[in-house]
């Protein structure tokens, strides 16, 4: 795993469609469950025609936390739900990326 300037990243041996179900899986395991998916790519061919790799943002939220979050700091919701995405990059390698939260609170 590596750390970027916005959070944490990890090139996986899965493809694409097999990372979104494997980092579903894991995220529903902790308690988490998808609110959003935006398909990045298709929404970038229907808005402007262009093309782009595959790319999807996952808005994956854990009620009990972000209610607690939410009692303490009502513009908290400002940062929900925790963003995960799953792109493809130039090298073909299915890259997961998830925002480091300290680094997004500092931000």
């Amino acid at each position: 795993m590596k750390q970027t300037e916005y959070g944490f990243t990890k090139t996986v041996g899965l493809t694409f469609e097999q990372a979104i179900e494997k980092v579903t899986e894991e995220l529903k395991k902790e308690g988490f469950g998808i609110l959003t998916e935006i398909d990045v790519q298709a929404t970038l061919k229907n808005k402007l025609d262009v093309d782009f790799t595959p790319y999807k943002i996952l808005g994956a939220c854990n009620p009990p936390s972000a209610y607690k979050a939410l009692q303490a700091e009502e513009q908290i919701g400002l940062m929900l739900p925790c963003n995960v995405i799953i792109y493809v990059n130039d090298a073909g390698e299915t890259v997961v990326a998830a925002v480091d939260p300290i680094a997004s609170m500092q931000a």
